[in-house]
Formats: structure tokens, sequence, C-alpha cells
């Protein structure tokens, strides 16, 4: 699946995690990417050198003869720049790159709307293989579903066209499945460290964890003394945890939420 880069002229508005890895992958695949807007001229210019185009830091600067605009800031920064994004460009096709914002968050005044959402975690420090992430493709009309389609199919074998509900469902089941995920291991990493001990330890653990995901159904694969609700090593955890309140109380909703499944 190829696209004429002759015919579509592609600037990115945001050199964030996202961005930075998916313009990263389009130029390793020959897609030209004529611009990069962001608001610091680092994170531009840094991201600009890498993929071969022009940069600016200004919105009024954003070149208006590009055929696609993959847009992807904060969902608040979107929301506030909106007015200032799309001037001069209503003839073009903008796709944002969020989860939680829906195709018509862009105004009547932009005929040609659309979303472009890789589902994944992203880091400007980690360049990741999109070439299994599933991206969700959004748009108001089947010329534009099709191009978004084409696209995303240089960098990835798994493109799905969906509506903003259930990409705004996923993004939701991603948050617990990512970010919270993620966020217990800060907490073990906190832990490790008040106790002087690395966190090392935990990896091979995490590994074996994300494999048994790919085999059994998590709920299948929950272990620990919270499946059984272990009163006796529940409350030594918790005593241990007598300093840290806050994490009490995660343990506890935890583990009863697990008990509960």
């Amino acid at each position: 699946m190829s696209i004429n880069m002759e015919e579509n002229k592609i600037v990115f508005i945001g050199a964030g995690n996202l961005a930075t890895n998916l313009a990263k992958a389009f130029c390793d695949k020959h897609i030209k990417i004529d611009q990069i807007y962001s608001r610091t001229e680092l994170s531009a210019k840094t991201l600009a050198d890498a993929v071969e185009a022009d940069y600016t830091t200004t919105l009024e600067d954003i070149v208006n003869d590009a055929d696609i605009y993959i847009v992807s800031l904060k969902d608040d920064a979107l929301t506030e720049l909106m007015p200032k994004i799309i001037v001069g460009k209503e003839k073009a096709l903008m796709a944002h790159t969020s989860g939680s914002l829906p195709l018509d968050i862009w105004p009547d005044s932009i005929k040609r709307k659309g979303v472009f959402y890789p589902l994944q975690t992203f880091s400007k420090q980690r360049i990741v293989d999109f070439r299994n992430i599933h991206t969700f493709v959004e748009s108001n009309n089947p010329a534009d579903l099709n191009l978004l389609k084409q696209l995303a199919g240089c960098v990835t074998d798994e493109v799905t066209e969906l509506s903003s509900e259930k990409r705004r469902q996923i993004h939701l089941a991603a948050v617990f499945a990512c970010n919270f995920t993620n966020h217990m291991y800060a907490l073990a990493e906190k832990l490790l460290k008040k106790y002087d001990l690395p966190f090392d330890y935990m990896l091979p653990l995490i590994e074996e964890t994300e494999r048994k995901a790919h085999v059994l159904s998590p709920k299948e694969a929950q272990t620990g003394p919270a499946v059984r609700y272990d009163e006796r090593i529940i409350n030594k955890h918790l005593d241990l945890l007598a300093d840290e309140p806050e994490m009490q109380q995660i343990y506890q909703l935890i583990s009863k939420s697990i008990h509960k499944l």
C-alpha cells in the first residue's frame, strides 16, 4: 500500500512524543514531511533535522498549502490553539492524533476532518517499531478515510476504521492497561529505593507478566495474596506501608478489586 507523496504535502503540528515517533516512522518509509511546528525551537529543530524538514515555532508561519496536517498536540492545547491552527487551511485534510477527542472537534469551516490515532505509549527517548501498532483512523468522507488508511498502512499492518465513541472507550482501557500499570512500577521503584534495593529485581517479573498476557486472559493470569484475599499477608503489607497512607489506600482498593473480579 503506498501513497504518491508528490501529490500529498504533509505538515506536523506538534513535535512531542507521538509526533516524534510517527514522523520518524514516515521518514523511514521515505514519506516526505515538509514542515514541523512546535512552540519550542529545540523540539521543532530536533525533529525537523531528524526527518529533513523545515520548521517553525510560530503558528502564523505554518505553511497553508499542505494537503495533510497531522496535529499532534495535547488535548487542551489543540482546543486552545484551534482558531489559529486552521486559518488558511480550510481545504486541507486536518487529522488529530488524540485518543479522547472526537472527530467533530474540528469546526464546520474544516470540510476534511480526520483522526489518526496510534494506540501505543510513546517517548522521544525510545523509538518504537510501528509495524504492529494498532492505528485507528476516522474521517467525515470516504476519500479522506481511504487516504488516512493508506498513510497509516505505510507504517503499520494494523489499520482500523473506528468511531470517535469507540476510540474514546479504547483510550480509557489503555489508561488502565498502560498509564496506571506504569504508575504501579513507579510506586514499586519508590519502595525499593526506600529499602535500598534495585528496581532491576522487578524486570523478569514484569517481563513474564507481559508474556502471560499473550497466552492467558488477564483474569486467568492473576496471582498474589489478593486473589484469595489472604488477610495475614495483606495486613503485613499494610503495616509496611504505615508511613505511606496514600499507598496504603491504593493497596487496599486494588486488593479488593482483584478479589472481587
